[in-house]
């Protein structure tokens, strides 16, 4: 568990990790005033099933030189949307199709929207 990690800190090495392999439309929302589940959810897009494992990876080898280990990865298999869990914060990696369908931000619009990553 990354009990001991600053959350934030998690949350900025994840969206420059999304944004160093040029993830698309990058979001950060704070749900932890609605759920128990995490305290931020971070959303990206890729282009292609190839750029959203490029994406996960990066995230996942980013954090985990930092010492932060995965609860989980969920949608390795299809590529379409990979999820990584760790613990407060979780990732959704999506190509734009699934992004469009799923449209997370809508479910959790009534979370704070991070519009700088320096709000942190």
């Amino acid at each position: 568990m990354n009990e001991s990690r600053d959350i934030k800190e998690i949350v900025r090495l994840a969206y420059k990790a999304l944004d160093e392999k040029k993830a698309a439309d990058i979001t950060i929302i704070d749900i932890s005033s609605l759920s128990v589940v995490a305290d931020y959810f971070i959303i990206a897009s890729a282009d292609n099933i190839r750029q959203t494992t490029a994406l996960a990876d990066n995230v996942e080898e980013v954090l985990g030189r930092a010492g932060i280990m995965p609860k989980q990865i969920e949608g390795r298999a299809s590529g379409n949307w990979i999820l990584l869990d760790y613990y407060d914060v979780i990732i959704h990696v999506f190509d734009k199709e699934n992004r469009l369908f799923y449209d997370i931000e809508r479910i959790w619009k009534d979370g704070r929207r991070i519009i700088d990553i320096s709000e942190l």
